[in-house]
């Protein structure tokens, strides 16, 4: 299992419509946070470990609707 997180910029006003699309549409999202600062969204996504990332990121979350935007960090190890 593959853990990734895309920041999400979206056009102005439009983060909770993101938002509520991308947890309908995309099944490997595991938590949406509203955030401030450059992006409006962190997007938080399992994958399995046979799965493109960049095809994920750029055919599920950067086609969604008023995205604008994205930056994704791929993680290694979660601490606990």
């Amino acid at each position: 299992m593959q853990t990734i997180f895309v920041q999400v910029k979206t056009e102005l006003g439009q983060a909770y419509k993101v938002a509520e699309e991308a947890v309908e549409a995309v099944s490997q999202i595991s938590e949406i946070h509203s955030t401030s600062g450059q992006f409006d969204l962190l997007i938080k996504c399992y994958l399995d470990d046979t799965d493109d990332i960049g095809r994920f990121v750029t055919e599920k979350i950067q086609r969604l609707s008023n995205v604008k935007d994205t930056f994704t960090m791929i993680t290694f190890k979660a601490f606990s």
